[in-house]
């Protein structure tokens, strides 16, 4: 068994290195598209699982302490989660807009609702992107992996006809090579592209759901002061 597949092995490789330049070059574009897939897909997977936690957890202490200032001295402790810096936003605007230039206390009035939201607005969407950030990267490899494995099968039956060609027959060891370029080619193609499919997909998922926290966020503030301006 572990001899049939050394061989297996073997075999593999060696059709591989008697591949003509332009399927090895093509085989060398999908090895980078699969390698550059597998390290963004482990990367955002971890990234996004701990901005998730500690997104919910955020949320929990927003609720809890419910005083700007004693929210502001725990964000240090959350710094994977988007939250904190559309908070930190809004809470350094709602610093600046509650002081005059003389240092005193001034109320705050329901026109600067509309400058928070811009700010919230802002901050999400610079959070957003940086959630998306690398993640297109896997969409183009789904879409472009298997034309990029059809165009090294292309090129391999086309040289399995040149070999017709030149040999005037049709026989397997003239077949072979050309045909065992085209199926690397394609299957290459596919391993690169699935989990580049299935990765995109698993972490839009993912992304969809801390987006959505962050537009519950943003209203759930602005509601927030909403109620202080209109008591002041």
């Amino acid at each position: 068994m572990n001899a049939s597949v050394f061989n297996s092995q073997t075999w593999l490789w060696e059709m591989v290195w008697g591949a003509g330049l332009m399927v090895k070059f093509v085989l060398l574009v999908l090895i980078f598209f699969s390698v550059f897939t597998w390290a963004i897909i482990i990367y955002k997977i971890r990234l996004l699982k701990k901005a998730e936690k500690e997104t919910a957890a955020f949320y929990d202490l927003f609720w809890e302490k419910r005083q700007f200032n004693l929210i502001h001295a725990a964000c240090k402790n959350f710094k994977s989660t988007p939250l904190t810096n559309m908070f930190e936003a809004v809470h350094s605007e709602v610093m600046n807009t509650a002081r005059a230039p003389d240092g005193s206390s001034v109320k705050l009035q329901k026109e600067d609702l509309e400058r928070f939201q811009r700010i919230l607005k802002k901050t999400s969407s610079i959070e957003a992107s940086r959630l998306e950030y690398a993640v297109g990267f896997l969409a183009t490899t789904g879409n472009t992996a298997p034309f990029i494995g059809l165009f090294g099968t292309v090129w391999g039956i086309m040289t399995s006809f040149r070999n017709i060609g030149a040999s005037g027959s049709a026989n397997l060891a003239t077949v072979a090579p050309g045909i065992s370029e085209a199926l690397v080619a394609t299957a290459m193609g596919l391993m690169a592209a699935i989990p580049a499919v299935v990765g995109y997909n698993h972490l839009l998922a993912k992304i969809n759901r801390i987006n959505t926290e962050m537009n519950n966020f943003s209203s759930d503030l602005l509601n927030i002061l909403e109620k202080q301006a209109a008591r002041k």
